[in-house]
């Protein structure tokens, strides 16, 4: 599993992640939607801290700078 998730878009999955949380655990407690909302917010913020995304691992993005393109 290599890291292919670059940090500003770590920060963003982070603090989306952090705000679906909210609002899946305070606004919408035991629903449905609160349910999906804390998975889907889950899902971020494990991304954001591991900088792996699936997604973009099967359609071949990488959104990290390697040390050719910091030049």
């Amino acid at each position: 599993m290599s890291m292919n998730v670059g940090l500003f878009d770590r920060f963003i999955r982070f603090a989306l992640g952090a705000m679906l949380l909210y609002i899946g655990i305070g606004l919408n407690p035991d629903t449905a939607l609160g349910y999906g909302l804390d998975a889907v917010g889950a899902i971020a913020i494990l991304s954001g801290v591991f900088g792996f995304c699936g997604l973009y691992r099967l359609l071949g993005i990488d959104t990290r700078k390697t040390s050719s393109e910091a030049e």
